[in-house]
């Protein structure tokens, strides 16, 4: 995969977005536990930031996937990992589906006020007794009249305390686990829904998180995405891109740790010259960011496949394996590298030290990619390619 000039371009002018109106608040955000998400999206929104990969007829520039893996990586530039997640997951992770199998008027009602900035979307699939097992999550949502009433609770919800909608994964019949299940677009100021807490988490602070919960939430039936059934097949596909995404906002932030440890190592003076000069912190410096690299080729050939329109799953899950891997073990090594100053609150490696633990657990945990893979291989007990 080759980036070509409007690629470029465009990854300029995110840059300059972010040093100009993300980077100077994000110390602020991190301490409010919370960023305003309508604000920030509407600017990205007019600047057609949110829908690079989204059909035109609803405000999106019809790019291909490469501009999205893109945009994704720019994102790393971020001097947090919330703020990021919380694009994300607007661009990637609530609204792919949605715009690839709803109806004209779900998506003019909710996609193009999502793609604009004018709407915050969240995607509602884990529970607390199912998060990475998609298959057992619990929420029901039975039908009445034209109706369908939702029950149920969703938990780890990013953006769902400023969201505007949730893309809802639920059961809607009692049939097989991987055929029973709907994506519905349900409207967050529905009658039923209420906010039980905001979760305070050890990382990804600017980013806020709910656990939500469902009484008797009435939405129509045309609110479902697709066809009925269909939503856990729906949902792994989102996952595809969700862990594209992942994978390639991991190489930036990647990047800037250990460049900046390069920068503190040149600079610190200890036992009678610079850090930089031991040759186990060259050593060990050069070998991450061969890592690194190695995580940049895997993703842009899965991003690569993708475009062509082959199916990912076993690329994309091992892209997403190696940057959970990589955004524990990068952080943790240059942070030893920093000393006291690396244990720091205030310190960006320090931040990202606790903000890239999630990515071995958020959006199929390290264990879930290990099976997929042993699956695609033909190696999984019982399973075969």
């Amino acid at each position: 995969m080759q980036f070509t000039h409007e690629h470029q371009e465009l990854q300029r002018s995110l840059k300059r977005f972010i040093d100009a109106e993300i980077n100077p608040h994000v110390d602020t955000w991190e301490e409010a536990e919370i960023f305003p998400a309508r604000e920030l999206f509407k600017k990205m929104g007019d600047l057609g930031f949110l829908g690079l990969c989204k059909p035109v007829e609803y405000g999106g520039l019809g790019l291909d996937y490469s501009y999205s893996l893109m945009m994704a990586e720019t994102l790393g530039h971020i001097h947090c990992g919330g703020v990021p997640m919380a694009i994300g997951v607007q661009t990637d992770m609530c609204t792919p589906a949605l715009a690839r199998f709803g109806s004209d008027a779900l998506k003019s009602q909710f996609l193009a006020p999502a793609i604009s900035g004018d709407m915050v979307g969240c995607i509602g699939v884990s529970e607390a007794s199912g998060g990475s097992d998609v298959a057992s999550i619990k929420t029901t949502a039975r039908k009445d009249g034209g109706d369908y009433v939702i029950n149920g609770s969703k938990m780890w919800i990013t953006n769902s305390l400023q969201a505007d909608w949730m893309c809802l994964l639920a059961n809607t019949s009692d049939g097989s686990p991987h055929k029973n299940k709907t994506l519905i677009m349900v409207p967050m100021d529905t009658k039923g829904i209420s906010v039980a807490k905001k979760i305070k988490k050890i990382g990804m602070n600017s980013s806020d998180t709910g656990l939500i919960y469902f009484d008797e939430v009435r939405v129509p039936q045309h609110y479902a995405v697709g066809q009925e059934g269909m939503g856990f097949t729906y949902q792994m596909m989102q996952f595809q891109e969700e862990r594209m995404w992942a994978a390639a906002n991991s190489i930036q932030s990647l990047t800037n740790c250990i460049e900046w440890t390069i920068e503190w190592a040149r600079e610190r003076q200890m036992f009678g010259g610079r850090l930089l000069d031991n040759q186990y912190v060259y050593f060990k410096l050069t070998e991450l960011k061969t890592e690194v690299e190695s995580l940049r080729a895997l993703t842009y050939r899965a991003c690569d496949l993708y475009i062509q329109g082959q199916d990912v799953t076993e690329l994309a899950s091992m892209a997403k394996l190696k940057a959970g891997r990589l955004m524990r073990t990068v952080p943790d090594t240059c942070l030893q590298f920093w000393g006291g100053m690396g244990y720091t609150w205030e310190n960006l490696v320090s931040r990202m030290y606790r903000d890239g633990r999630l990515a071995s657990i958020g959006g199929g945990a390290d264990e879930v990619m290990m099976g997929i893979i042993a699956k695609t291989m033909g190696i999984h007990p019982g399973k075969s390619r």
